[in-house]
């Protein structure tokens, strides 16, 4: 017998399971932690308080494709973590049956501030949000009641509930707050722009001009430092081929027609493409959309009208000093954090 060879083969068995270990085990739990330049959160936690057992049920839920109707797609197939929980390079969502959704998968990121969510604002509660991908027929195509029946048929789940919420009773309510308390705890708050607002870094003089940019052309939207005001705005994109109207769709406001969700430019980096239905793949498309490529409608936001031509003109210098500081708002350690990883 070649006991070198076995000897070889345990060790990687071995080693196999420690690395397997390490990436589920949840490392140096704390709770949620509001960053201290960061204003105070909008999710209600005294309703939902985040636990290391309910963090990683959730997390379990997330990665799980049992939340789908032929168990192919979880949440984090659209939303992966190396690209800042969005799906990287499809300019829309990719469900079922590899079924097209119609908008760009937003990133699952400081949600603990959001106001809204979706990219028309359909739904303002955090707690609710995952009902919309879950029941979509292009996403994960099933319901509730059938994701519910699963999970109760599922053995591992049980214990997971009970530790986490004090009963093995697996009901909808149950199964959104973990899930949201996975999601609560995607906190974006290590990039370079974070460590110069500690004190901890200082801009670069490229970075610096860059900051004063955005603070002149941009911050008004992109209000920092979360870099979203929440808001809806029409930025001058011609309509897609699926005419979508935005926000029109929820409050059928015609002053809404064509109005979007203000997104977050943190981790534009990763994010790659741009916009609610993904048409710009790079951020030099982005710029010049808004230098020169801005559409009159009826409900174009104000602050493209006060140019002419209408749009925000931005030259080449200003151009590549923004895309200077936008790279400060790259968060690396966000996209490694193994709690955040799927098991």
């Amino acid at each position: 017998m070649n006991y070198k060879f076995i000897w070889v083969i345990s060790c990687f068995v071995v080693g196999l399971i420690a690395c397997n270990k390490a990436i589920t085990e949840i490392e140096n739990f704390v709770g949620f932690q509001q960053p201290t330049h960061f204003p105070a959160p909008t999710y209600n936690f005294a309703a939902n308080t985040v636990s290391k057992d309910g963090f990683a049920l959730g997390r379990k839920l997330f990665y799980d494709p049992i939340l789908s109707a032929d168990n192919s797609i979880s949440c984090g197939s659209c939303h992966i973590q190396s690209s800042a929980f969005t799906q990287h390079g499809h300019s829309v969502s990719h469900g079922i049956f590899d079924q097209l959704g119609t908008r760009n998968s937003l990133p699952i990121m400081n949600l603990a501030w959001n106001t809204n969510f979706l990219w028309d604002g359909g739904v303002f509660n955090l707690d609710l949000q995952p009902i919309i991908p879950i029941t979509a027929p292009e996403e994960m195509g099933e319901s509730m009641a059938n994701v519910l029946q699963k999970l109760r048929n599922n053995g591992t789940y049980a214990p997971m509930f009970q530790k986490a919420f004090g009963s093995t009773d697996i009901n909808a309510t149950v199964v959104l707050k973990a899930l949201s308390q996975f999601m609560l705890m995607c906190v974006s708050d290590q990039s370079k722009y974070d460590s110069v607002k500690r004190n901890q870094a200082s801009f670069t003089e490229a970075e610096s001009k860059g900051y004063t940019v955005f603070q002149q052309k941009c911050n008004g939207c992109h209000t920092e430092p979360l870099f979203t005001n929440f808001s809806f705005k029409n930025n001058g994109l011609a309509p897609s081929i699926i005419d979508d109207k935005g926000r029109y769709n929820i409050t059928h406001q015609d002053n809404d027609l064509y109005k979007f969700r203000v997104p977050s430019l943190r981790n534009l980096f990763y994010t790659a493409p741009y916009m609610h239905d993904g048409r710009f793949f790079t951020l030099n498309a982005v710029l010049a959309h808004y230098d020169h490529q801005v559409q009159p409608s009826t409900t174009l936001d104000v602050i493209f009208t006060q140019n002419n031509p209408i749009g925000i003109p931005l030259s080449n210098t200003e151009q590549q000093q923004l895309l200077a500081f936008l790279n400060t708002l790259n968060d690396a350690n966000f996209i490694s954090n193994r709690n955040l990883s799927e098991q």
